[in-house]
């Protein structure tokens, strides 16, 4: 029996505890041999569990759910205290310093007229925080492990600031038909489609980004679109009294048309 005292009402520290337990001997063979690779998706699943309670408006949902993301934290930064590197407080410290630094119009004597110039000193600042000397040292310092919407969204975003941008969303319009030509002779061809088809998808960034829509959003809207419009399809085929998968292409097409003016 391991040595634990129960309360009503429990803190971070006691999650730092319970943590340290769980991975100490006698504790629970699972969380002992977890590595911060084995756990990396649960990491990004927990992350994108919050964000769907945000989405909700659920306050209970979310108490929970940044629980989870809080215990992922917990692991990792107990993982690197066995390790003797660094601990929940070293991770502490160091964004408590990071946002000092960058926010001086705060914590120091630089004066600030609007967030827009709050948001262009902490660029600047990040830069010199991180060493990036180049407009390229700053492209390549977005995360791959971005979803890949948001990292295209992000690069561009930063070329924008070196001045490398479409004036308008016309230009990036245009770009987005050129590249679906080339991906229509990559088809033809047989060559380079995949190629083709991650040009196309980084211009159609372009494109939601002029008109200050969330790619990712945008998506998710589009798929929870068609799933909705293929329920109805689902639900008119079955009516006919024929299996979907036994209709014609253009049988489905007609269904199709239906369900969209539902």
């Amino acid at each position: 029996m391991i040595d634990f005292v129960y309360k009503p009402n429990y803190g971070v520290k006691d999650l730092e505890e319970i943590v340290r337990l769980l991975r100490s001997p006698g504790g629970c063979p699972w969380d002992a041999e977890q590595t911060h690779e084995s756990i990396r998706r649960n990491f990004l699943e927990e992350a994108y569990e919050a964000v769907e309670a945000i989405d909700e408006g659920s306050p209970d949902h979310l108490r929970e759910e940044l629980g989870d993301v809080l215990l992922q934290i917990v692991l990792h930064a107990r993982m690197e205290e066995e390790a003797g590197r660094f601990d929940l407080d070293g991770v502490a410290d160091g964004i408590c310093k990071k946002l000092i630094y960058r926010h001086p119009h705060v914590f120091g004597d630089v004066n600030v007229s609007d967030t827009g110039e709050v948001l262009s000193n902490w660029e600047a600042l990040k830069r010199r925080e991180k060493g990036q000397a180049t407009h390229t040292d700053a492209l390549s310092a977005v995360a791959r492990s971005l979803p890949a919407l948001w990292r295209a969204e992000k690069v561009q975003k930063k070329a924008r600031k070196a001045g490398f941008d479409w004036d308008g969303v016309s230009g990036a319009l245009d770009k987005l038909s050129e590249e679906l030509q080339e991906l229509r002779q990559a088809v033809d061809q047989d060559t380079n489609v995949e190629e083709e088809l991650g040009d196309l998808l980084f211009c159609a960034v372009n494109v939601s980004r002029f008109v200050k829509a969330d790619p990712e959003e945008v998506l998710t809207q589009a798929t929870d679109k068609f799933i909705r419009r293929f329920r109805e399809v689902e639900r008119l085929a079955a009516e006919t009294g024929t299996p979907m998968e036994e209709m014609s292409l253009a049988q489905l097409d007609e269904l199709w048309e239906r369900a969209k003016k539902t």
